[in-house]
């Protein structure tokens, strides 16, 4: 039975990962293990490995590794306690497989771990770009090190092979987000107010905003932008937290600062897929720099308004509408994703150029199906 390893450290990441974990966990070929860590153990970040449990998973090992602090070298130091930790668990659990997602800090040291442990790595998400972020830089140093590459678009896969990266390696199997509208059940608009405890009797804006962690020195000048343009409307404001990088501080402190003085304001730590999903059905407007109002928002042919250079790179639907950090620009977008007829009614033939639906199901195909042989682990450039 090949023995795949799942290392998630965010609840963003956690919920791509799902259904994939899902069909891992059910086939009869394939055993799944699970190493949780990052954000997931932190209260400030509701504690989401709860919620990992109560899905039905097995937790292998949790890997308690943040430091909380101001200062950059904080996450450092975190990388640190999660790589000694991580190379324990790796010799206990002996993986066939590390799969793993994305671009973040605690993704990139479990790979380097199987990387110096001469473990297969198999990597979703490769091949994006988001200019604004070190992600960029991670993302990249992840996919030279991987084995298997699980692209999310087609121009993502060819990208991938043009960094060297040998053709037979590289499958275009969708973006998991899309999987997840399409198979979860989401809520009808009485049970999403029953569960948030909001009426939403007015605009609904959804805003999730990160530090851009190529420019964080700028952080409170672009967050005091933001909360004067939203407050030129009249409308629920509902955000939700930042990732754990250096800068959020500033930004959860605003946010706060913001609710004190503003009525209407409702903020979560994190509302989980369904809920957050099924927000997104019910809100007039999406705002700030998430992924998520680029990848799954067309799926419900939701206004964006992309703020900043964060998802810089990523590929577009034509329900983003992109600004600057200044109040004016956001004002200007909200006003546009609210009232421009042509705008809107642009996006009622909407398709959304991130895949059918079926992500989970392509990659559990191939890693039952690859073989774990020299020629997977000895990598070589393709040009």
């Amino acid at each position: 039975m090949k023995k795949i390893l799942v290392v998630t450290g965010t609840r963003a990441e956690y919920g791509l990962l799902y259904w994939t974990m899902k069909e891992i966990q059910k086939d009869k070929d394939l055993q799944l293990q699970l190493i949780v860590t990052g954000s997931h153990l932190s209260e400030e970040y509701g504690y989401t490995v709860e919620q990992i449990k109560k899905d039905g998973f097995k937790i292998d090992e949790e890997i308690d590794m943040l430091i909380e602090s101001n200062k950059k070298s904080a996450i450092v130091k975190s990388m640190g306690l999660e790589m000694i930790q991580m190379a324990q668990a790796f010799d206990r659990l002996k993986p066939d497989i590390l799969l793993i997602l994305g671009d973040r800090y605690e993704t990139f040291v479990a790979a380097t771990c199987a990387m110096m442990m001469n473990v297969a790595i198999a990597h979703m998400n490769g091949g994006e770009s988001t200019e604004g972020a070190i992600d960029e830089q991670i993302r990249h140093a992840i996919t030279k090190m991987a084995h298997i590459h699980f692209a999310g678009a087609e121009y993502y896969r060819e990208r991938i092979i043009k960094m060297g990266e040998e053709s037979w390696r590289v499958h275009n199997v969708g973006q998991a987000g899309i999987e997840n509208i399409k198979r979860l059940r989401l809520l009808t608009k009485t049970e999403l107010e029953y569960e948030l405890g909001i009426k939403l009797d007015k605009k609904v804006f959804l805003i999730t905003y990160h530090p851009v962690t190529l420019g964080v020195q700028d952080i409170e000048n672009q967050m005091e932008n933001l909360l004067k343009a939203i407050s030129e409307f009249d409308a629920k404001y509902i955000f939700t937290y930042p990732n754990a990088d250096y800068g959020n501080k500033i930004i959860i402190d605003k946010i706060n600062e913001f609710r004190q003085n503003h009525d209407n304001v409702y903020v979560f730590y994190s509302l989980g897929q369904v809920k957050y999903l099924s927000l997104m059905k019910y809100t007039d407007v999406m705002i700030g720099n998430s992924s998520s109002g680029i990848i799954e928002s067309p799926s419900f042919k939701l206004p964006v308004v992309n703020i900043g250079d964060r998802q810089k790179g990523r590929l577009r639907n034509k329900n983003i509408i992109d600004v600057g950090n200044n109040e004016i620009e956001i004002i200007e977008g909200i006003n546009k994703a609210l009232y421009n007829k042509q705008f809107i009614n642009s996006l009622n033939d909407l398709e959304n150029v991130y895949g059918d639906g079926t992500t989970s199901e392509k990659v559990v195909k191939i890693l039952k199906t690859i073989e774990i042989n020299e020629k997977l682990l000895h990598k070589k450039l393709d040009y």
